[in-house]
C-alpha cells in the first residue's frame, strides 16, 4: 500500500487526441493519477465538483467559453492549482501571460509530437507536482497566524525608466529607501538570476526594483518558448534597466537586463569584445531548458569573484550545482528565504549544497543584490 495520497488530475482541451497524450503521459508517473478529462470549461465544471482533483491541465482556445474567462470565474469561485497547457504562438503567450495574472500557477507548451514519451512525461509531472506543491504550502502559510513580517503585498508606485508611474504588486516590507549601486570604472561585475515556479510573480518585484546603473544583468526563468518575450516586455515596461529578450552573441552591457528565451539554454562567455551570451539548444537539464545551472556556471567561468548569482522561488534542485559554483569562484551568492518561495526547492537545494551565504524573503532581495555588488565594486 502507498503511504500517500496520489496527485489527482483533471484534463481540459478541446483535442482528444491532446487529452490522451496528457493523460498518458501523466499517468506514467507513479505520483499522478488522471481522474477525469473535459473538453471544454463547462463540462470541466461539473467533474470539479464530482472529483475534486487537487490540479487542473488547462488549454487557452477551447469553443463555448476560452480558458481564460474560466480561469478568472474559477479564482473567484474555486481557486485550485492550475497548470495552463497551450499552443504558446506569440500572440498566444499574451493571453498566457493574462493567464498568470489571473491565477493559473505556471505555463507549458503544449505536446507537438517532438518530445518521447518519457521525456514528456517527466516534463508533465514536474510541472504538476510544482503547482501541487505550491498549493499545499500556500494552504500551510494561511493556516499558521499571522505573521506581519512575511509578506504583505500591496499597490505600490515606482518610476520606470520612462518617468511614468506605474501600479504594480509588489511587497512594501523591507522597501524603506531606494535600492542604489555604486558605478565603477572597467566594471566586470555581472548579475545572474534564476527562478522557476512563482518565479513570474518574483521576477516583477526584484527587476523593477534595480536601478539603471545596474550591471549587467541575465535571468533565467524556467518558461516555454515565445512567452519570454512576453515576460521580457512586460518587465520592461515597468523597470528603469532595459529588459529584454536575449539574442545569440549580444554584448552585455550595464543598465540592461536579458531574459534567456524559452527553449534555449544561455550562458556568459568573456570575450575581447566583453561579456557575451551564447544560446544553445543542447538537452534540458533537469527537465528545463532554458536551465539556470548552464548560466551560473558559466558566469562562475566568465566572471569568477565578480558574479553575483541570486536563486528564487522554485521547484527541483535547478541552480544549485551553478551557485556552488559560483561561490568556488569567488563570487557572492543570495537565495529567496523560504518564508516568501512560492516552492522551496532550488533555493533548499542549494543551501544542502553550502552555497548560500545569504538568505533573503523576496521583498529584501534587491537590496540584497545592491549591498553584494557594492561590495564586489571595492576589490
Amino acid at each position: 500500500m502507498r503511504p500517500f495520497k496520489k496527485i489527482t488530475v483533471l484534463v481540459i482541451d478541446d483535442s482528444a487526441l491532446v487529452r490522451r497524450t496528457i493523460s498518458d503521459a501523466l499517468n506514467a508517473d507513479d505520483d499522478i493519477e488522471v481522474v477525469g478529462v473535459a473538453s471544454d470549461p463547462f463540462i470541466a465544471r461539473e467533474k470539479i465538483l464530482s472529483l475534486n482533483p487537487d490540479v487542473l491541465t488547462l488549454d487557452i482556445e477551447m469553443p463555448r467559453m476560452d480558458g481564460l474567462t474560466f480561469l478568472k470565474i474559477l479564482a473567484k469561485h474555486h481557486p485550485m492549482p492550475v497548470l495552463v497547457v497551450s499552443s504558446l504562438t506569440e500572440e498566444g503567450s499574451e493571453t498566457a501571460m493574462q493567464c498568470m495574472e489571473a491565477g493559473a500557477s505556471e505555463v507549458l507548451s503544449k505536446p507537438d509530437g517532438s518530445m518521447s514519451v518519457g521525456a514528456l512525461s517527466a516534463q508533465l509531472a514536474h510541472h504538476v507536482k510544482a503547482v501541487y506543491a505550491a498549493e499545499r504550502r500556500e494552504k500551510a502559510l494561511t493556516a499558521q497566524p499571522h505573521n506581519t513580517n512575511v509578506h504583505v503585498a500591496t499597490s505600490s508606485k515606482t518610476l520606470n525608466k520612462h518617468g511614468d508611474d506605474k501600479q504594480h504588486a509588489v511587497s512594501t516590507v523591507g522597501r524603506t529607501s531606494e535600492v542604489r549601486i555604486t558605478s565603477k570604472l572597467n566594471d566586470k561585475r555581472l548579475l545572474v538570476i534564476g527562478s522557476s515556479t512563482g518565479g513570474v510573480k518574483a521576477l516583477t518585484c526584484v527587476i523593477p526594483s534595480l536601478p539603471k546603473n545596474c550591471p549587467p544583468t541575465v535571468v533565467v526563468q524556467h518558461i516555454p518558448s515565445h512567452f519570454s518575450k512576453v515576460l521580457a516586455q512586460r518587465l520592461n515596461d515597468m523597470s528603469q534597466v532595459n529588459v529584454r529578450e536575449a539574442e545569440d552573441g549580444e554584448v552585455l552591457t550595464e543598465g540592461v537586463c536579458l531574459i534567456a528565451p524559452g527553449g534555449f539554454h544561455i550562458a556568459v562567455l568573456n570575450t575581447p569584445k566583453g561579456y557575451q551570451v551564447r544560446l544553445t539548444q543542447t538537452p534540458p537539464i533537469h527537465f528545463c531548458r532554458p536551465a539556470v545551472d548552464v548560466l551560473f556556471t558559466s558566469a562562475a567561468k566568465a566572471a569568477g569573484s565578480q558574479t553575483t548569482a541570486v536563486l528564487l522561488t522554485g521547484m527541483g534542485s535547478d541552480g544549485a550545482q551553478g551557485m556552488l559554483n559560483v561561490m568556488t569562484a569567488g563570487g557572492d551568492t543570495i537565495a529567496e528565504d523560504e518564508s516568501t518561495c512560492v516552492v522551496y526547492g532550488m533555493p533548499r537545494a542549494a543551501g544542502l549544497l553550502n552555497a548560500v551565504k545569504t538568505k533573503l524573503p523576496l521583498p529584501h532581495i534587491a537590496h540584497g543584490i545592491a549591498k553584494s555588488l557594492n561590495q564586489l565594486a571595492v576589490y
